[in-house]
């Protein structure tokens, strides 16, 4: 059962590091952005990509050597476990006090889905990864 579980956390991994990536492509190409968003909005989103980018490389990584079998990827996926927590607990804060979710549904359903995303999937790689390692 560990390598099962092992395949799919890690594969889960992949696909959180690039939906990161895509996450700011999109932002800065397709306009991810609320319509009318909150005063120091795009000061607080544009403090994101550089560690987001380094988050989403070490997720990927993490994922192909948890593939390789390599007790590196485990490693590196519980470091990625703290630094999504953090990062869903810290969108989840700055959403909630300047109103993002209520903007739309639209806001709501992603920016909640990312949030909380981050927060179950770094609770699963910490928690489930210990027993991988």
């Amino acid at each position: 059962m560990p390598n099962a579980r092992r395949g799919w956390i890690a594969a889960l991994a992949i696909v959180t590091g690039i939906g990161l990536l895509l996450f700011w492509v999109g932002f800065f190409t397709f306009g991810l952005a609320p319509e009318n968003p909150p005063p120091g909005y795009f000061e607080y989103e544009h403090s994101f990509p550089l560690p987001d980018i380094i988050l989403a490389i070490a997720l990927i990584a993490a994922g192909v050597l948890m593939l390789r079998r390599k007790l590196l990827g485990m490693q590196i996926a519980h470091v990625c476990a703290g630094a999504l927590i953090f990062l869903g607990l810290l969108d989840f804060s700055f959403n909630f006090q300047n109103g993002i979710y209520a903007l739309s549904t639209a806001d709501l359903l992603l920016n909640a889905f990312i949030n909380i995303w981050c927060v179950v999937f770094g609770l699963i790689l910490a928690v489930k990864g210990k027993a991988l390692s």
